[in-house]
């Protein structure tokens, strides 16, 4: 059974989802229909998310499982491994599954991210240095990476 619980943070609205192992899903202003009930792991994951937002919590602490393809799974688990504080670029994340002209792809897939920061997506930026796509828009994503300490120029393409 999947559930799902809905918080306002200083971010805005954010909709956690969980099955009874693991967090499979948290959006920015997500207004989707489901099962709603708060559990122990979703819970967690917010009190996990609030400290981030504070700027005192690095890493996340908590089972994650995200539905996908394969090779977003692949993209995801690089994504996943970028330093809080840090960047990655599209082409170096296509270079690290082995699929160097995989850019578009790797962005694809990075947009697909159902686990927004805890799979923190807003670290991948554009060859250029630019900020790039991010679900919760480019503001946001500019707002947790100077949140993070990233050195950023905080120019970004629309």
């Amino acid at each position: 059974m999947m559930y799902k619980w809905t918080y306002e943070t200083e971010v805005g609205v954010v909709t956690i989802g969980a099955n009874k192992h693991s967090i499979t899903y948290l959006k920015l202003h997500d207004t989707s229909i489901g099962a709603f009930k708060e559990t122990v792991l979703i819970r967690q994951a917010y009190l996990q998310l609030e400290a981030y937002l504070r700027g005192e919590c690095r890493n996340f602490d908590l089972p994650f499982e995200p539905g996908g393809t394969e090779f977003q799974k692949q993209v995801w688990h690089v994504v996943s491994t970028i330093p809080y504080g840090e960047t990655m670029t599209y082409k170096a994340i296509a270079q690290m599954i082995n699929k160097p002209k995989a850019i578009r792809a790797v962005g694809a897939a990075n947009g697909q991210n159902p686990i927004y920061m805890v799979i923190p997506c807003h670290r991948v930026i554009g060859s250029n240095g630019h900020l790039t796509g991010y679900g919760g828009g480019l503001e946001m994503k500019e707002r947790l990476l100077k949140l993070e300490g990233a050195d950023i120029n905080g120019s970004y393409k629309n």
